[in-house]
């Protein structure tokens, strides 16, 4: 019988010292909590912590190390119709863990409530069997010199990507070690980010989760992981070594991409658990204290408020929801490394009452933490409640996720109606947004396509989802999605589809890319990787998601290459500051300034009309206005870049007014590649230049 001192109430969670483990739950409404030492052959050792301290409850087990699996029974009130959950009979994942191990086994014994009556008798079966197990593990690890790169958001470039899906087939990557972090950790796979050019790899959520019910009953599985169970713990299906070895396993991940300049920042998901709504499973804080962890319904507090469309909302006004939050995030940061978050559904976690609060507590909490404050911030600034839709409203601290500028790339591509003001304004990094809070260019994440949705590849090919492989009657999936599949829905074997489709995909990417703001590359996009017109793969964890390394589009690979190599190269294209001179109605060349194709300055009229797709913006190297780290003034070359999204090709004067030239092509997006001096172009001021339809030319001037 292990035998248990009372212990500390902090930290939170399972703490080895050397010698022993301290565990420390919190739970308002328990009675007991007994520690489960789960021995093998399903052996289990029941032990009540035997202090209490506040509501947090203690124990200390000495000779209790790393490796241990554990779980806990809480004893509380059994009550659903007052949001009263407590159940002894369900083996509880900690929700401090740091590792979780094992599989969900959907039985009905990981439910609290009887089947037939959610609202009713109790469920006494015992779930040990059948729920995922919480694992003690070692803080120790060997980081050498490990710093974070801390690049400055004005040269960030985020590549957004699966864990798996990035590793899962590629051949240099060893059978054992594909899908895992230490696939990522690979020299091949690093070499491919880093002669990318990319300096960021935001990973799809790596917290412990778990597949869906109905997910399972069909044979899928919650592949982009939006359904955590457990805050600290990294998923230890990514993981090529088992129990808590999955732990110094991210990190050596995390180190390998700071050897190779790169930050790691991680898609969080704070706003809602896999336990979901009233009908759901109790794994973990639904046992240990429904009515704090999870926002009820206040006059009805045996159902769940859900402004995530998942069956529940973490309740952000409880000081303990708050504490696990921070603690999560300081032991990312601090423990794993990584730097940086990419929030899921962040006006959620602003929710203090009903409305979506800008200074909501947690917001205030992060801007005051020592560590979170300075590492990258990023919100998905909506959720599915009324008024979640938060782009542009959130605090100076903060970058977002800008969907009006994804929306309005592609729009303006596939030739809607009356979107050049708006283009011009998601172009010069969205000020209209971000300005009036002396929030920067760089507030904006500009993204053209991101994991929910189609591919780029699958943006000009098709212009209905095509989701039958998710069985779900094709209602799931956005179909606002502004795509054209260029003449064919879909595969085609017509020369000039392909070539169109090839120059589509090469006219957003030089659209993001040059755009004010931080630009995000949707992983594989590069490579021309197709899902076949799914937009909503998050249950296929299979060849429809995953890298094909085979069947790389090496032109496009070698165009975003040298794409990217431009804008890090050229600081007129990330800007730390917005335009300051009339941005989108000049008068004269200032820091930018807006031409019609004829090379004059654009009227009203020409902004008005509906049916414009085509313009000439004018980029001023010496209107940087901002200084380096040394305090000297920032210049550049400037450039003039020719945009024609009209069906055919439109002849483009080069300014009389402004610089004298010469004029040189830098790329046409007709090209699979940049130009290089092999194919010098040359424009002089008043000289025409035929720009073909839906494609871009852009110009450097030759510095004197």
């Amino acid at each position: 019988m292990t035998e248990l001192w009372p212990g500390r109430s902090f930290p939170l969670g399972a703490t080895f010292d050397g010698y022993g483990t301290n565990f420390a739950v919190f739970s308002e409404v328990a009675d007991r909590v007994e520690l489960c030492l789960l021995h093998p052959r399903g052996r289990e050792e029941r032990i009540p912590l035997p202090e209490v301290t506040g509501d947090v409850l203690h124990g200390y087990a000495p000779d209790v190390g790393p490796g241990t699996r554990y779980g806990f029974r809480v004893h509380a009130p059994y009550d659903p119709e007052h949001g009263l959950r407590g159940n002894r009979n369900k083996l509880l994942i900690d929700p401090y863990a740091t590792a979780v191990v094992g599989d969900l086994h959907w039985d009905e014994a990981v439910f609290g409530y009887r089947f037939g009556s959610p609202d009713g008798k109790m469920n006494t079966r015992n779930s040990a069997r059948f729920v995922p197990k919480s694992v003690v593990t070692a803080p120790y690890f060997e980081w050498g010199n490990d710093r974070h790169p801390r690049t400055p958001w004005h040269e960030t470039v985020i590549y957004e990507a699966h864990v798996k899906g990035l590793t899962m087939q590629h051949p240099e990557v060893p059978e054992n070690e594909r899908g895992t972090y230490s696939g990522v950790a690979h020299p091949a796979v690093i070499q491919h980010l880093v002669d990318l050019g990319i300096t960021a790899l935001e990973l799809l959520p790596v917290h412990r989760y778990v597949s869906e019910h109905h997910l399972v009953e069909r044979g899928l599985t919650d592949y982009w992981g939006y359904n955590s169970i457990a805050y600290l713990a990294p998923h230890d299906g990514y993981a090529s070594l088992s129990g808590e070895r999955v732990v110094p396993e991210f990190k050596r991940m995390v180190r390998t991409l700071h050897e190779a300049g790169i930050e790691v920042i991680l898609d969080v998901v704070y706003n809602h658990t896999a336990e979901g709504n009233h009908l759901g499973p109790t794994l973990s804080m639904k046992g240990f204290d429904n009515r704090a962890y999870y926002r009820v319904v206040e006059d009805q507090p045996r159902y769940y408020m859900d402004y995530t469309g998942t069956g529940n909302s973490m309740n952000m006004r409880h000081p303990h929801v708050l504490q696990l939050i921070m603690d999560s995030l300081r032991y990312w940061v601090t423990e794993m490394h990584v730097d940086g978050f990419r929030f899921d559904l962040a006006s959620t976690l602003a929710r203090e009452l009903h409305d979506v609060d800008r200074l909501s507590t947690f917001f205030e909490v992060i801007q005051q933490d020592p560590v979170i404050s300075q590492v990258k911030l990023i919100a998905e600034p909506w959720d599915v409640g009324e008024g979640g839709y938060q782009v542009g409203n959130f605090p100076p601290l903060w970058s977002e996720w800008n969907g009006q500028y994804r929306d309005t790339v592609r729009d303006y591509w596939r030739g809607a109606d009356q979107t050049l003001p708006e283009f011009a304004s998601r172009f010069t990094g969205s000020s209209d947004l971000y300005q009036s809070d002396r929030r920067r260019p760089t507030a904006s994440i500009n993204f053209i396509t991101a994991h929910d949705g189609f591919t780029l590849a699958d943006l000009v090919a098709y212009e209905r989802k095509h989701n039958d492989a998710n069985m779900e009657d094709s209602k799931d999936g956005t179909d606002d999605n502004r795509s054209w599949n260029c003449g064919v829905e879909g595969p085609t074997d017509d020369p000039q589809v392909s070539a169109l489709r090839a120059r589509q995909q090469r006219n957003q990417l030089v659209t993001l890319m040059l755009s004010q703001g931080v630009p995000m590359l949707l992983g594989g996009d590069e490579l021309g990787r197709s899902q076949g017109g799914n937009n909503n793969a998050y249950c296929q964890d299979n060849e429809i998601s995953w890298f094909d390394w085979e069947n790389v589009d090496h032109e496009l690979l070698r165009f975003s290459q040298q794409l990217i190599r431009l804008r890090r190269d050229h600081p007129v294209f990330r800007r730390k500051r917005f335009f300051e001179g009339r941005a989108t109605r000049g008068e004269r060349f200032v820091d930018i300034a807006w031409l019609t194709p004829d090379g004059e300055l654009m009227s009203d009229e020409h902004w008005n009309s509906s049916f414009a797709k085509s313009l000439q913006i004018f980029l001023n190297g010496d209107g940087l206005a901002s200084k380096d780290d040394r305090g000297q003034m920032v210049t550049d070359d400037s450039f003039l870049l020719m945009f024609n999204a009209h069906n055919e090709a439109l002849t483009f004067r080069v300014p009389d007014e402004g610089p004298g030239g010469p004029w040189v092509v830098v790329l046409d997006t007709t090209e699979a590649t940049l130009r290089s001096d092999a194919g010098r172009e040359e424009l002089v001021p008043g000289q025409e230049r035929e720009v073909a339809g839906h494609a871009v030319v852009v110009l450097r001037l030759e510095p004197s």
